[in-house]
Parts: C-alpha cells; sequence; structure tokens
C-alpha cells in the first residue's frame, strides 16, 4: 500500500465568504491554525491580505465551471456568504443569487471534487416550508445541500450576530442592542434566538471541521456554546 504523505500534511481549507463578518474572523483564525497548510479563499474581489499560504481565486460565481475548479483540492469548505437587502435593492432574485445559488452549487461542486467536510452558516428558523422569504430561502438551502451526500456536513444556525462591521447597518446595530438586552430573558426553547459573537462562530467551524464527525450536524445557539 503506498501512502500519499503530501496529501496527508498538505490539507486546503477552502473559505467562501471570507470578507463578511463571519468569514473574516474564520480567515483569521485559519491562517494562525496549523491544521491546514493551505487556505484558499474564493471571492469576487481581491482582499488586503497577503499570506504565504494565502490563495486568492477571483471568479464569477455565477461561473460553475470556475467555481468548481476553484474548490477542487479542497478538504473543508466553509461558508458563510450573505447578502441584505439593502445591497440587492430588494431584488428577492438577485438575493437569492447570493444566498441559495452560491451555497448550493458550491456544495454540489464539493461533493463532486470529494471535499471531506462542508460547514455551512444558516440561520435560526430556517425552514423550506416557512412563509418568510428569508428563512424559507435558507430551509431550502439546507435540504439541497443535505442531498448532496459530503461525508461531513455541519450546519449552523446562529440568531443575531455580534461583531464590528465594515459597513454601517443602523437596523442590525438596534437590533443587537435589543436583543442583547433581552438575552438573559431567552430559557429554554427560546436559547437557541440569543445572540452570539462572530468571533465565536468562527471558532466553532474550525473546531467542527477538526472533529471529522461524519453525518449531517445542525447546531443553535447551545449546542455552538457547548464547543466554546
Amino acid at each position: 500500500m503506498c501512502i500519499d504523505f503530501d496529501q496527508i500534511m498538505n490539507k486546503t481549507a477552502t473559505i467562501i465568504g471570507a470578507s463578511g463578518l463571519i468569514g473574516s474572523e474564520l480567515l483569521t483564525l485559519l491562517l494562525k491554525d496549523e491544521t491546514y497548510t493551505n487556505i484558499r479563499v474564493i471571492v469576487r474581489n481581491v482582499l488586503p491580505i497577503k499570506q504565504k499560504n494565502l490563495e486568492q481565486v477571483i471568479i464569477d460565481f455565477s461561473d460553475i465551471g470556475a467555481l468548481q475548479s476553484a474548490i477542487n483540492g479542497s478538504e473543508a469548505v466553509f461558508c458563510s456568504i450573505g447578502t441584505t437587502n439593502k445591497k440587492v435593492n430588494g431584488d428577492k432574485d438577485a438575493y437569492q443569487k447570493v444566498d441559495y445559488d452560491i451555497p448550493v452549487n458550491s456544495a454540489k461542486a464539493c461533493a463532486k471534487a470529494g471535499v471531506k467536510i462542508f460547514v455551512l452558516i444558516s440561520a435560526v428558523g430556517a425552514n423550506a416550508a416557512s412563509n418568510n422569504f428569508y428563512l424559507n430561502l435558507k430551509g431550502r438551502v439546507e435540504v439541497e445541500i443535505k442531498k448532496t451526500g459530503i461525508p461531513q456536513i455541519f450546519i449552523l444556525q446562529p440568531s443575531v450576530l455580534l461583531g464590528k462591521r465594515n459597513e454601517k447597518r443602523i437596523g442590525e446595530q438596534i437590533g443587537q442592542v435589543i436583543i442583547s438586552f433581552l438575552a438573559p430573558l431567552l430559557i429554554r426553547d427560546f436559547q437557541k434566538y440569543k445572540p452570539i459573537k462572530a468571533a465565536a462562530i468562527a471558532r466553532v467551524m474550525l473546531i467542527l471541521a477538526k472533529k471529522e464527525k461524519e453525518g449531517i450536524h445542525t447546531l443553535t445557539f447551545n449546542d455552538m456554546e457547548k464547543l466554546l
């Protein structure tokens, strides 16, 4: 039996959504971690970061072939991409192209490429049967990703994210203040709605990728908190 030691030692972790709140925190962690020797980010625009073990792949996410090529060779893929109504000017089709098409197409590419680990940032309350556009979309994403057959799938469902964004989101900032104030009152089944720091979610993503636990795993606030 011939063992390819280079393949064992040279693991590649790929991030989709590295410029976002969670993705940027995860990128910082991965660049310092020794589990993965190669860190790849798939982005639309170059990030202002230069490091020896960082590879930036610039693509048009609507180009499925380019997405497949960018994912090939990855051991683990972390997907934390997302948009807002403000960014797409309320266009639901444009919203879906980011929050549905990219993660679903990425997961399918992972399955084809033989990626072992796929970690997705979804949302608490995600439900394909929901009448709420956002929760319905997130639920449909989860349904499709579960069908891919990737050996290890981790779906994180956070509520309000805490952290400093590069862009100003007044409504979200107000929401952070309100939910942080109410957090102590959220008990039992309502604990899943507690706010969580983006940096904490990034740590959980990396912890999960190291667990090598096969199957489909969905985590809400309590599950994530137990890992920290």
